[in-house]
């Protein structure tokens, strides 16, 4: 279980919907696994279905079984760990009590000195009784502390009133001090002086060393000296501020988490709030515009029908009218043809005078479906939408009445743009027809080439520069204004890439970024190219790099809106991307400009 409990952990059998360890796992078409029941739950009313992590879209709805395989490891997962904690929380309980009263009394100095402890070795290793081992364990803690801390406080720490250990056990270890065994200095086991052989009584704020009263008379006469006593007593309020500031430090520490904890309860009270207010919101636009059709189809019946009731009628009476119209004509004929000339004579004048027939010059079929009047309306419905959807990006949906919170003593942490990256431009990677600022915060396309040396940096093909930052480990971000150009890209590409010739840019080549192309056509370069529709066109794009999780992700910044996320596998420097594209006979010429980022809330 130890090899087992060292390559897994928690979050390679997690679900990402649930956060859980995985609950009956199933796989999608595209690889990547939930639960079963969250994954179902996610699909569920979704017009189209989407992988939750990579976005990949299926036009069916897929048929998920259980994965049986994956199932099996994760319980056999869940059952391993659980093991391991009851052994951990068996080995806590257990343990010698002789050990354990070291532990204490080691932590119990620790507590009372300035600085940590070294580390000293508190069990019986020298093959001592176990008394010995327990007695000996203050002057373990003194010499060491002798021989670790400055000389005033080591012989301090010699004073404390921790009884000796056996003489015999001191004589075990060359490296305690020696203690006399007659006279004053042997009552109060004080250390003696290496010369003189007396007790090292007095101590000296010059030279900052404990000295015995002889040493003091040969060679700290004329020193700032004090009993160690003295000294101890000063050392010790010392010690009450040093435990105070530690306290000071406790208690902001306490108050932190509070804070966290209060701006996490803040969080879910949003997350209600927009959740309830967006569905109040979509939903009332999805019922007018569901009743709009009913609406537009019934008008649309009707008005069919009518037209069908008019064409008949219309048709009707043309067909009476040709009849008698051919009636006529066919008279007419029989009336040339007669050798009865008087009949002829007499007959015609009847006959060639026009029938009693309508003027169906003006007349027409009414083909007017009467569905303006409905569309008018649900153009007003629109307008309000867009008009709330407005104030909700502006000022969010309203939060409900409560008791004022109490004031933070420090701003809240911001999100991705506390990584902001002071991006700049690299001249010497820019295409020979880029035109860069003098701050280098921003590119625009030339009409021709400049004269510029061809280095192996260099882009000669593709009209595109690299940023100047090199990214191997962390989080950073960035913004980009790309207001009024039709065409760009904008991302990160790898360290190593191609930059001469014809280049393919996509993800396997080094190169992770977003592309506009026509002024409405958003597409990621992925493999194959993914096509992004976006509603609102932003004005200004956001750049997050996560180097450790492998993920490039890209923001509308005035939407507040995420728009995508590359996911991968980084083993060398990035740098930052730019390409203004051709600017299209002035039509692209407006610059790429990074702008700095604006630290909100």
């Amino acid at each position: 279980m130890s090899l087992f409990g060292s390559f897994l952990s928690d979050e390679q059998f997690q679900c990402s919907i649930c956060l859980d360890v995985f609950t009956n796992p199933s796989s999608t078409p595209c690889g990547h696994s939930f639960c079963v029941s969250c994954i179902n739950r996610y699909w569920d009313g979704a017009k189209v279905c989407q992988c939750p992590l990579c976005k990949k879209t299926f036009q069916k709805r897929p048929d998920l079984q259980i994965n049986r395989t994956l199932r099996e490891i994760t319980e056999q997962f869940k059952s391993m760990r659980g093991g391991v904690a009851g052994k951990e929380k068996r080995g806590r309980k257990g343990g010698g009590g002789d050990e354990s009263m070291q532990h204490n009394l080691y932590d119990e100095l620790r507590k009372k000195l300035p600085r940590p402890l070294p580390n000293l070795p508190i069990s019986n290793t020298d093959g001592a009784p176990p008394g010995e081992s327990i007695s000996a364990l203050p002057l373990q803690v003194t010499n060491s502390l002798a021989s670790s801390f400055p000389n005033h406080i080591a012989t301090n720490v010699n004073h404390t009133s921790v009884p000796p250990p056996p003489l015999s056990h001191c004589s075990r270890s060359s490296s305690r001090r020696r203690f006399t065994l007659s006279g004053a200095a042997s009552s109060q086991n004080i250390p003696l002086c290496d010369v003189h052989q007396r007790g090292l009584m007095i101590y000296c704020r010059t030279d900052q060393v404990c000295i015995c009263p002889e040493c003091e008379t040969e060679e700290h006469y004329d020193h700032d000296t004090v009993t160690v006593e003295t000294e101890w007593i000063k050392t010790k309020e010392q010690l009450r501020l040093s435990e105070q500031e530690i306290q000071e430090m406790i208690l902001q520490r306490m108050g932190k988490i509070e804070e966290i904890k209060m701006s996490l309860t803040e969080m879910e009270m949003a997350v209600d709030r927009e959740t309830a207010g967006s569905v109040c919101l979509f939903s009332t636009l999805a019922s007018a515009i569901e009743r709009s059709q009913a609406e537009l189809m019934e008008v649309m019946e009707l008005s069919r029908r009518a037209a069908e009731h008019q064409a008949d009628t219309i048709m009707r009476q043309l067909e009476r009218e040709i009849e008698e119209l051919r009636k006529r004509e066919k008279a007419l004929v029989e009336l040339g043809q007669s050798d009865d000339h008087v009949h002829c004579v007499k007959t015609f004048p009847t006959l060639s005078r026009p029938p009693n027939a309508k003027d169906w010059s003006g007349v027409s079929l009414k083909t007017d479906l009467g569905t303006a009047t409905i569309y008018r309306s649900l153009a007003v419905l629109v307008d309000k939408f867009q008009e709330e959807l407005k104030n909700v990006l502006e000022t969010g949906f309203p939060a409900p009445v409560l008791e004022p919170s109490p004031v933070r003593t420090q701003p809240r942490v911001k999100r991705i743009q506390e990584y902001a990256l002071d991006v700049t431009l690299d001249s010497n990677t820019a295409h020979p027809r880029l035109m860069l600022s003098e701050d280098m915060k921003s590119v625009k396309c030339g009409d021709r080439h400049h004269n510029v040396l061809d280095k192996p940096e260099r882009f000669d093909r593709v009209v595109c520069v690299l940023g100047r930052e090199a990214i191997s480990s962390g989080r950073h971000y960035w913004e980009v204004e790309v207001g009024g150009k039709t065409d760009w890209d904008l991302g990160v590409a790898r360290q190593s890439v191609s930059r001469k010739g014809k280049i393919d840019y996509t993800p396997n080549n080094g190169f992770w970024f977003l592309s506009l192309r026509d002024k409405s056509k958003y597409a990621f370069r992925s493999e194959p190219s993914t096509d992004v529709h976006l509603n609102l066109p932003p004005n200004k794009i956001g750049i997050f790099v996560d180097y450790e999780k492998g993920q490039v992700s890209f923001y509308n910044v005035d939407a507040k809106v995420h728009i995508y996320t590359f996911n991968d596998i980084f083993t060398e420097n990035l740098y930052p991307f730019f390409s203004p594209c051709t600017n299209k006979s002035g039509k692209n010429d407006g610059p790429l400009t990074i702008t700095p980022v604006n630290m909100t809330e």
